[in-house]
C-alpha cells in the first residue's frame, strides 16, 4: 500500500522511467508518513495510437468524478 501504475506513451528511457518511479514513491511515501517500502510504482507504455481506446475512454473519462488531477485534454 499504495500501488501507483503510470501510464504514458514509449520513448522514456529506464533512467527517466527509474527517476519517475522514485519522485512518486518519495512523495507518496513523505505525505502518507509511511516508509519508501511502502509504496510500489509501475510503468505501462501504451502507445499514442492506443491511448484514446485503452486508458482515456476506459480509464480517464468515465471517472472524472474520482481524479483528484485531471487532465488538460480531452479526446
Amino acid at each position: 500500500m499504495p500501488h501507483v501504475v503510470v501510464k504514458l506513451w514509449p520513448g522514456r528511457s529506464e533512467e527517466v522511467k527509474k527517476q519517475i518511479a522514485e519522485r512518486i514513491s518519495k512523495d507518496i511515501s513523505e505525505i502518507i508518513n509511511k516508509s519508501e517500502d511502502s509504496v510500489s510504482v509501475a510503468i505501462e507504455e501504451i502507445n499514442k495510437d492506443d491511448w484514446a481506446e485503452k486508458v482515456y475512454n476506459v480509464e480517464i473519462k468515465p471517472n472524472m468524478d474520482k481524479l483528484y488531477k485531471k487532465p488538460g485534454y480531452t479526446m
